[in-house]
């Protein structure tokens, strides 16, 4: 068995039936087990099946009608909130606020994401002087072009304007991660634990951007779906989705370097590698890094400095990998009720610092359902870079959220209820993610 799957994925059966059927020929039998379905030709054409295309389908509909009708409570508490506090209206259009309520989700990074959609890039370095936190001038390329050229192309198609395109994007993506994620915890857990899980994502703290002018949920999407066509052994999918994510945001390199991982993990073995062979692994590990390589080589070149981006983060931003020095200043900040650091918020720090305690036994959990790798160094490597680097700790919430597999346990722990306390629980968590997944993030924040 391949490092990078699980006993889960390979569909493989605990026994045999004593009346089993006989045997079918090898090489039916060899396209059954690797679960494959082979077309129907009529006349050399090849016919559309739409029964097998919903009996497939038919397994999602419940983690996603879980997931959207969650998200949609959590929202409209978001709404209304909005609504009985009005300080949105105070602000600035670009920084949280606007003329509705609605407004507000298209704000601060959506700003951006907007303004490469509508006007493309302008690549540039421009330096501010002086010795402060910020040295140099805030720019769009930042911002990694996929998100923005996805929004680009539904407006041309759709006739949306560019705010409804983004949202449009970030809504469809959404549901394709929450499926990713079904299918990821379905193959390790069992189908009522996926389904659980896709809920959980609806709710997780942070969760106020998938439904909002933001990367995130196009990320989760590529990056869930990637995960499972490692498990399942689909190493030519895999890699054309790690590339991809690459585009999307400077976070891919974890995914990049989970699928490489596990790559290299399947060539070391020699059963391994007699049952995938050499190429397709060798090809996800080639293919994987080129959306991010040639995006950050892009800017490098567009700018005149190699290291343009980077420079950009760390001098616009003051956004930079630290080793943990920035998380533990504000660890001990917090812990002394004193807030001498920079990105201070009070109530988006405090909840991402209880998010930051629970880690610790998330990960433990985790790891006694034994994932696969590709599960793991993915997770691992994701929670490393977020509290590795100084950013806005407040939204440590919001660079979690594409760590789904931490869902793996808590999901697992749920399956043991019953459908009852289920709702319960969905109906409370629902209702209160429209305070810490949206409003606590979007008003008392910068997400």
């Amino acid at each position: 068995m391949s490092t990078g799957s699980g006993n889960a994925v390979t569909g493989s059966s605990a026994g045999a039936a004593p009346d089993r059927p006989p045997a079918a020929p090898a090489a039916r039998r060899t396209a059954q087990e690797a679960g494959e379905r082979a077309p129907e030709h009529t006349g050399g054409s090849r016919r559309f099946d739409a029964g097998a295309l919903r009996t497939a389908a038919r397994p999602y509909l419940p983690p996603l009608l879980l997931y959207g009708v969650t998200k949609l409570v959590g929202l409209t508490v978001f709404a209304w909130l909005l609504e009985h506090a009005g300080d949105y209206r105070a602000k600035a259009p670009r920084f949280g606020g606007g003329a509705h309520w609605w407004d507000v989700l298209a704000t601060w990074d959506g700003w951006w994401y907007l303004q490469v959609a509508q006007h493309g890039y302008d690549p540039k370095l421009e330096r501010l002087g002086g010795d402060g936190l910020f040295t140099v001038q805030q720019n769009s390329v930042a911002f990694f072009p996929l998100y923005p050229a996805l929004i680009r192309m539904v407006s041309g198609v759709t006739g949306l304007g560019p705010y409804g395109a983004g949202m449009l994007v970030s809504v469809v993506s959404s549901f394709v991660a929450a499926a990713g994620i079904y299918a990821v915890v379905k193959a390790v857990a069992g189908v009522r634990a996926g389904t659980i899980a896709a809920g959980l994502w609806a709710v997780a703290p942070g969760a106020g951007v998938e439904w909002a002018v933001y990367s995130e949920s196009v990320f989760v999407a590529l990056a869930a779906w990637c995960c499972y066509c490692v498990m399942t052994r689909r190493w030519v999918t895999a890699g054309l989705l790690a590339c991809v994510a690459g585009l999307n945001r400077p976070t891919s390199a974890v995914l990049i370097g989970a699928v490489g991982l596990a790559a290299l993990v399947t060539l070391a073995r020699r059963d391994s590698r007699r049952e995938h062979g050499v190429a397709p692994p060798v090809y996800a590990m080639l293919v994987a890094p080129l959306g991010l390589l040639g995006y950050v080589a892009w800017v490098g070149y567009a700018t005149g400095e190699p290291t343009a981006y980077f420079t950009l983060q760390r001098e616009g931003w003051a956004h930079y990998f630290d080793y943990g020095a920035y998380t533990l200043r504000v660890l001990k900040n917090l812990a002394v009720g004193h807030h001498d650091y920079v990105f201070a918020f009070d109530v988006p720090d405090v909840l991402s610092l209880q998010l930051v305690l629970a880690l610790p036994f998330l990960i433990v959990l985790m790891l006694r359902k034994r994932p696969p790798l590709v599960l793991v160094t993915y997770t691992l490597a994701t929670i490393v870079t977020v509290l590795g680097t100084q950013q806005m700790f407040g939204n440590t919430m919001r660079y979690l959220l594409p760590a789904f597999p931490l869902l793996l346990a808590p999901a697992a722990a749920l399956d043991r209820l019953r459908t009852g306390a289920l709702a319960v629980f969905f109906c409370t968590a629902a209702v209160a993610s429209g305070w810490y997944a949206h409003y606590v993030i979007f008003e008392l924040g910068v997400p």
